[in-house]
């Protein structure tokens, strides 16, 4: 759980020691010395367009990055969300396109597509003992296929306009609606992480599994849960791609799996689970996205961005075992 950074002791002096210890103030400290490099080395990184387009550009990978701070804290690895925010798409897109269905219901069915889904990764690896990143690695492949074979491998256009304002509009004309979604994602699972019971469950569990099952506490359900969560998660980032692009994209989300883990690691929540906060999550895909929007306008070869984010996935990584 979030712990203060200052000394509880009666001494007014602040801790520094503690300070330095926590994991937030690092994150937090490195997010401004990026912000201030990317400044120096790009007079557009501080305008008002670029800042709203760096917050649109986070918003998809930060709301993915909700459902895999709830597995990872659990000690899972969901490799999915990509293939499955490209089927919940796709299948928007058609329900709209070829069913003549409403925008609303049509959503509707893409997140309960993400749910299913979410449902048949964290079954097998509750019930059935299965290790999380063999049975994602495989759900990697079976909503992308699904999504090929039901467009054929071609883009489903024809989406009515009034959908575009979930990827494409503002609200009161200053922030994009996708970045108002994004919040809302999170405000919601920092309630359920540090104010209801589930929250404490699928910390105790990624901390010590075996003790929280002696307590009596169902562990399968709340290793069920978080694969839920991340399966909703990832359809409601294929809502706001899909509406952004307006078609139904069968390969988008290729390699968004990396970026949602890139940012859990970043913000501080421990890989081997039981320990993080989902506000750092947050912090570290504007980390990210910061990164990615700096490189562009300094114009360095997307190849050379990738090896960048795998480098700094290594680090945090690293970083994180140390701290355990």
């Amino acid at each position: 759980m979030e712990k203060t950074v200052f000394s509880e002791s009666k001494n007014t002096q602040f801790n520094f020691k503690e300070i330095f210890k926590n994991q937030f103030f690092w994150t937090f400290s490195g997010f401004l010395v990026l912000c201030l490099l990317m400044i120096v080395f790009s007079d557009k990184f501080l305008t008002y367009s670029n800042m709203i387009n760096v917050l649109r550009q986070i918003s998809i990978n930060g709301v993915i990055a909700v459902g895999m701070t709830f597995v990872i804290l659990t000690s899972g690895i969901d490799l999915s969300v990509g293939s499955v925010m490209a089927f919940s798409g796709t299948i928007m897109a058609g329900a709209m396109v070829n069913w003549g269905l409403s925008p609303i219901l049509a959503v509707i069915i893409g997140i309960c597509i993400g749910l299913i889904f979410g449902l048949i990764n964290g079954s097998l690896v509750a019930f059935l003992k299965m290790p999380a990143i063999i049975v994602t690695l495989a759900m990697m492949e079976v909503p992308r296929g699904l999504a090929l074979l039901y467009t054929g491998g071609y883009p489903l256009s024809g989406i009515p306009e009034s959908f575009a304002v979930l990827g494409r509009g503002y609200l009161f004309n200053i922030i994009p609606v996708p970045v108002v979604i994004m919040l809302f994602v999170y405000l919601i699972a920092y309630l359920i992480l540090n104010y209801l019971p589930m929250g404490r469950y699928i910390y105790a569990i990624g901390g010590n599994e075996e003790a929280v099952r002696l307590s009596g506490i169902n562990v399968k359900l709340y290793k069920i849960i978080p694969f839920v969560i991340s399966g909703i998660t990832a359809s409601i980032s294929g809502v706001l791609i899909t509406s952004r692009l307006m078609s139904g994209q069968p390969m988008v989300g290729t390699g968004f799996e990396l970026d949602a883990i890139a940012a859990v690691v970043l913000g501080g929540t421990d890989i081997a689970g039981g320990r993080g906060q989902i506000i750092g999550t947050l912090l570290g895909a504007l980390i990210l996205g910061v990164l990615n929007n700096g490189l562009n306008l300094m114009g360095i070869s997307p190849y050379t961005q990738r090896v960048v984010k795998g480098l700094i996935i290594v680090i945090a990584v690293y970083f994180s075992s140390r701290k355990q």
